[in-house]
């Protein structure tokens, strides 16, 4: 018998809500037309839901009846959380211990090295995701009661607060505003832009950054070193991210050119903020200039951080690569942040994820080229979105042939459940060897 390793179970878990979720999905109640769904759109849409990812290839809102509908959204708050978060809830509620190996498997489940302080941080997610979606869930609806009846409109608000803070990018606002319409018709709405991009950073900055920063501003503990570099690197990108899409589109007239000033900053802003793993838009994405796609790729490649809702590479790994180049320029012999050192085991580990993400998307993005008869650039932006699990799409993964579907599905697993995570899953004995080998110089650069 084969022993399951916390880091195998963690993949597993998602395989199994997966193929749950594409059963159902399948069966003609999840339909509106109470018709059989052809089972590669119904495994696409629950690797989709459960990787919190919102690339699609049925509109959610007119095709699947409201039974699929609400199957979606368990599906986007099992994967947002994670099984053994999930799991985890209720021994607490019950006031029952949770077992070492169920610590370990959520420690997995949450990328974390330590099971330091690890129930008291479920407990922080529970009330932090109570909190955040009924909050948002409520400012919706406060707009959505002006535009459609109470009940639609109360739906309408829980559904959509619940994939934006997970980080989800699903919508059914198909049969409000039409097919794959996202949130289009509230381009200019204050209420619902500042209140989706504000679930949306929190889900996507990581639950212990969350956690810590309660802490911070509850008790006046500092802010821990990983909190540091979350949200500097966050705050870095989504500016960034705002003069670039505000930049690159401001006159282009099928995007921000017709617009007044403000709604083109309040556009840009909601456009930096939904590649960060997220995926609705308010704009055209693929009325959008090659310059400004180039961009939110880069955006979605790097995605959420590390214990979040969010997928990509994580700002953190981004920030130790960013770290040890500066570091390297400047002649140290270690990687430097905020005056702290880093362990040379995690330098390793963050170039590893973001090398093997890279060659990931390229082959990906290649392997499509030859099925698919679109652009590259438009490829490598649906392969790099469903990586990230953003779900941002230039309108060509509902056209995808069957081979097309099946490589983003494998994209879209690999993006959230981690690359690094999932080829370490797959390998059954590791060595570990304490020789030291004798060291020699190689040119480089």
């Amino acid at each position: 018998m084969i022993k399951v390793k916390p880091i195998q179970f963690v993949v597993l878990s998602y395989l199994l809500v997966i193929t749950v979720g594409a059963t159902i999905l399948w069966l003609p109640i999840s339909s509106q037309k109470g018709q059989f769904t052809p089972f590669i759109d119904a495994l696409f849409t629950a690797t989709s839901a459960t990787c919190v990812t919102g690339l699609v290839v049925k509109d959610t809102g007119t095709y699947w009846s409201i039974f699929g509908q609400m199957v979606i959204l368990l599906l986007i708050q099992i994967g947002g959380l994670g099984y053994m978060t999930i799991a985890t809830f209720f021994p607490i509620i019950l006031g029952r211990k949770v077992g070492l190996i169920d610590r370990i498997r959520l420690a997995e489940t949450l990328n974390l090295s330590s099971l330091k302080g690890i129930m008291l941080l479920a407990k922080y997610i529970f009330f932090t995701v109570a909190i955040m979606e009924g909050l948002g869930a409520l400012l919706l609806f406060l707009r959505f009661v002006f535009l459609m009846p109470v009940y639609k409109a109360l739906y309408f608000a829980l559904f959509h607060s619940v994939s934006a803070f997970c980080n989800a990018g699903f919508d059914i606002m198909g049969s409000f505003s039409g097919p794959f319409s996202s949130l289009t018709y509230f381009r200019g709405d204050l209420l619902v832009n500042l209140t989706v991009c504000t679930l949306i950073i929190i889900g996507g900055i990581g639950f212990p950054v969350i956690a810590n920063l309660i802490r911070h501003l509850g008790r006046k503990e500092p802010l821990e070193l990983h909190a540091k570099i979350v949200l500097r690197f966050t705050a870095v990108l989504l500016i960034l991210g705002t003069l670039a899409v505000f930049g690159l589109e401001y006159n282009n007239p099928h995007t921000l050119g017709s617009l007044p000033l403000w709604e083109k900053a309040l556009t840009a802003f909601f456009q930096a903020v939904t590649p960060r793993t997220a995926g609705f838009n308010t704009l055209n994405i693929n009325a959008m200039n090659v310059g400004t796609l180039m961009f939110l790729v880069i955006l979605m490649f790097i995605g959420a951080s590390p214990g979040g809702t969010g997928g990509g590479v994580k700002t953190s790994s981004i920030a130790v690569i960013l770290a040890t180049i500066k570091s390297t320029v400047r002649g140290y012999s270690e990687t430097v942040l905020f005056g702290r050192q880093i362990p040379s085991y995690l330098v390793r580990k963050a170039f590893s994820i973001v090398v093997l993400s890279f060659f990931l998307v390229c082959l990906i993005s290649l392997g499509l080229s030859l099925f698919e008869p679109y652009a590259f650039p438009a490829l490598l932006f649906e392969v790099t979105s469903g990586f990230g699990t953003v779900g941002l799409s230039t309108g060509i993964t509902p056209s995808l042939t069957t081979q097309g579907k099946l490589f983003i599905i494998f994209t879209v697993f690999s993006g959230r459940v981690g690359i690094l995570t999932l080829v370490t899953a797959l390998i059954l004995k590791r060595k570990e060897t304490r020789i030291g080998y004798p060291q020699e110089e190689i040119i480089v650069g």
